[in-house]
This record gives C-alpha cells, structure tokens and sequence, in this order.
C-alpha cells in the first residue's frame, strides 16, 4: 500500500478579511476528500478560524432573520474539514499559534484543533512532503 500524502499549510489571515481564507480551506478539503494526512498551522488572525464562540447573525439591512441570512461559520467549516479527513482515511492536524491565540484572546477552539507554536510548524513542514505558506499581505 502506497504512503499518503503529507500536506502542510500555515494560514495567517483572519476569517472574513480576504479570499486566502477562503481558497486555503478549499484547497484543504481536496486534500481532504482525497484522504490525504493534513497539517495546517494557524498563525496571526488565522487562529480565529476555529474560535468556537463564533455565532451566526441576522442582517438588518437586508431584512433577514438569522436563518434567513444563513452566515457561514468558519468553525463549521473546520470541523466538517476534520470529519471528511478522517472518513477518507487521512486526519487533518490543526495547530493555533498559542502566542497569536493569547493575543487576540481566542482561546476556545472546536473539538480537534490544539495549541502549539512556531516550532510545531517547522516539525510540520519537515515532515511533509509538500508546504504552502499563504500570507497575509
């Protein structure tokens, strides 16, 4: 049997801010779907991502209700990101600077997203075979 894929990201920008978020969870969920072994390290505003407090809210002026308006959760996405990993047979590993955590007083994260620091992302990338660094600008 062949050895999977080891992919590592390290993430910077915060939820909503700009499209690198956003691509970056997309190219994670090919990985995976495809059951690959993920790393992702989270650093600067990226830590917000899984901030598990993040709620849904109504938009007043559109006029919609909190179901109506339908916000995406990053949190949610993260999660799912997990789950699919593991049920594709890979994990996703996701380590949250714990410098940038305490700085921004994002403490709580989901189920399956621990603290860490710099160092775990050297270890990460040293052991992949492929990382992507995706920059704040």
């Amino acid at each position: 049997m062949a050895t999977r894929k080891t992919l590592t990201f390290a993430l910077m920008d915060p939820p909503y801010e700009s499209a690198r978020s956003t691509t970056a969870l997309r190219l994670i969920a090919i990985a995976a779907r495809r059951g690959y072994q993920i790393n992702v390290f989270a650093y600067e505003g990226a830590v917000c991502l899984p901030f598990a407090k993040q709620t849904p809210h109504a938009n007043a002026v559109h006029g919609r209700d909190v179901e109506e308006e339908n916000h995406p959760l990053p949190r949610k996405w993260i999660a799912a990101l997990i789950k699919e990993a593991k049920e594709n047979g890979g994990r996703l590993d996701w380590v949250n600077c714990g410098l940038c955590v305490d700085e921004r007083g994002v403490g709580e994260a989901i189920e399956g997203v621990r603290r860490g620091s710099p160092a775990d992302f050297w270890k990460m990338a040293e052991a992949s075979d492929n990382t992507l660094v995706i920059p704040t600008k």
